[in-house]
């Protein structure tokens, strides 16, 4: 790893931090590797686009810099628009590498250890949920016009991710095989930490399954072909996360036209926790709802039971209306035919 060029240094620790270090070393997921590299290209993009420092003259001294860092957090929040708890995220994976530096390079260790004065942004723990209702949903879903390749691949993708309460990252990293077309059609899904499961899919998915295969792939498809792609130059590439984000509030502004109950800022992850309310208030259990979403702590899934307020007024009625004495809405009160009490009521005696 020696090199007298401050730049080759960088990029010669980042290639190994994500190529060895993380993959065999920690033998961490791809999923996690792939979080990594996000960041990593983040800061990257921050330091090119608004340092306008060209890319192979970015070395780590710079891109480690408390200045640097400060304005990257900012630009994540005011240009990027993302969420405190993404902020956290991503400044999470940039120290990890940073720390991954000083390691390698005892000079470095300054750098990580001021790095870390850069707070991680306060999570306010709400819990309320973003979802959509059930006729929303269903209207959102029926948008894309499924005679098109492209309508067909974003209904089959909708339908698939809330079908399943998949994440978005767990839906790209889908392959052909991980549909398995049996009497009872399941989905594999590779979710966190490694976590693998099966999730039992629906006839009215399976059938836009059916007719997107048949328009994406020919006989000569691999069973490890990613089942959701694009084509760039002739080449196919997994499909990313901004195209999903991209093509969903497309349909979500359309189908505002015609359902109110359309939410003004529709996301992919929207789709998941839809599924998991719907899932919860027809009746499954949180251990079996938990297991669903491949959650690591059963503790997570409690925010659905804490957010459905409407389950709460319901279960709130019935446990009380026999305790309260609703007959004065209905009977007759005894002095209404009393024409001297009415008019000492109203002052007139």
């Amino acid at each position: 790893m020696k090199t007298n060029v401050p730049s080759q240094l960088f990029f010669s620790l980042i290639r190994n931090y994500l190529l060895e270090f993380l993959p065999k070393t920690r033998n961490l997921s791809p999923c996690t590797v792939k979080a990594a590299r996000d960041s990593i290209n983040l800061l990257l993009d921050f330091c090119t686009n608004e340092q306008h420092i060209p890319l192979l003259q970015i070395h780590i001294e710079t891109a480690g810099a408390m200045e640097t860092i400060k304005g990257f957090v900012i630009w994540l929040e005011e240009k990027r628009n993302c969420s405190n708890s993404t902020i956290n995220h991503r400044l999470s994976c940039i120290r990890s590498f940073f720390r991954y530096a000083a390691y390698e390079d005892p000079l470095f260790v300054s750098m990580y250890q001021s790095m870390l004065s850069v707070p991680l942004r306060k999570i306010t723990k709400d819990k309320t949920i973003d979802f959509l209702s059930e006729n929303a949903m269903r209207v959102l879903l029926s948008t894309p016009d499924v005679y098109t390749l492209k309508g067909l691949r974003d209904a089959f993708y909708m339908s698939l991710m809330y079908d399943s309460g998949a994440r978005n990252s767990e839906m790209i990293s889908l392959k052909i095989c991980d549909i398995v077309d049996t009497s009872t059609p399941y989905m594999l899904v590779n979710g966190k930490g490694r976590k693998k499961r099966c999730i039992p899919l629906m006839v009215r998915t399976m059938e836009l399954y059916h007719r997107y295969l048949r328009k994406y792939f020919d006989a000569s498809a691999h069973p490890n072909d990613s089942l959701f792609y694009t084509i760039h130059n002739g080449k196919r590439f997994p499909m990313s996360v901004d195209n999903v984000a991209k093509f969903i509030t497309k349909y979500a502004e359309m189908a505002k036209e015609k359902c109110d109950e359309i939410l003004m800022h529709v996301h992919p992850h929207m789709f998941r926790r839809s599924r998991a309310m719907h899932l919860y208030r027809n009746g499954m259990p949180l251990v079996l709802l938990s297991e669903f979403l491949g959650h690591d702590n059963p503790e997570t899934t409690l925010i659905y039971a804490s957010a459905d307020t409407e389950m709460k007024r319901q279960a709130i009625e019935k446990a009380s209306n026999h305790l309260v004495n609703t007959d004065f809405l209905t009977k007759e009160p005894l002095w209404s035919s009393d024409d001297e009490m009415i008019r000492k009521l109203y002052g007139l005696k």
